[in-house]
């Protein structure tokens, strides 16, 4: 069964298009080192929470926007291999980050269900 890394993030609302670009130039090594699927995610309908939600997980600021991702690789062997290439790849250093990356959270996740309707 796939493996899925998934991802949440806040972005200045200013710098949207280049998050977007950030994420073609990522796209390609991430690629290359064996993912199947990206999918990022823009907030639209992202309620603010009493205990907690979104924003507080990655400390946003009134001028982020909430980013929510996952990539789907077809194994955590081989999520764990391209992810340990890709770090060392000097081309990930050239990538221009447009967003605070140390408030990220992300995690790998084995899926339990997978439905498609």
């Amino acid at each position: 069964m796939n493996y899925i890394d998934a991802f949440v993030g806040a972005v200045p609302k200013e710098n949207k298009q280049k998050y977007i670009d950030h994420l073609k130039e990522a796209s390609a090594l991430i690629k290359e080192y064996g993912a199947t699927r990206m999918v990022e995610n823009w907030e639209d309908d992202v309620p603010k929470g009493k205990t907690t939600d979104f924003y507080s997980s990655v400390k946003a600021k009134e001028n982020e926007s909430i980013v929510f991702s996952w990539i789907e690789w077809p194994s955590k062997e081989v999520r764990d291999e391209g992810m340990q290439k890709m770090m060392h790849d000097p081309r990930m250093k050239e990538i221009e980050m447009p967003f605070d990356g140390e408030r990220m959270i992300y995690g790998g996740f084995a899926p339990i269900f997978d439905q498609k309707f």
